[in-house]
């Protein structure tokens, strides 16, 4: 149990990290790449297994690009809602 959960903190610490820095050129800072990787990861499985792909798998390169581009969708829609009620 405490793995897995360790395991989560790590895989959205790498995604969210890797996803912000491609997204914003910079991290969000430590909790928030650590939130944006597993919501990343959640979105990225349910979009992966959506279009017929495997999703988050465990720990490993596949689930950490699964979670890296789940976390680049939230990133684009984030800063296109932004954009939008900013402009309104």
């Amino acid at each position: 149990m405490v793995t897995g959960v360790i395991s989560w903190i790590v895989l959205g610490l790498i995604a969210g990290y890797i996803a912000s820095t491609l997204v914003n050129n910079r991290g969000e800072g430590l909790p928030m790449d650590i939130v944006l990787g597993i919501v990343g990861a959640v979105i990225g499985g349910w979009l992966f297994n959506t279009f017929g792909a495997a999703g988050v798998t465990g720990f490993n390169l596949w689930s950490v690009m699964v979670a890296v581009v789940g976390a680049v969708v939230l990133l684009w829609v984030w800063h296109a809602f932004r954009r939008s009620a900013w402009h309104a």
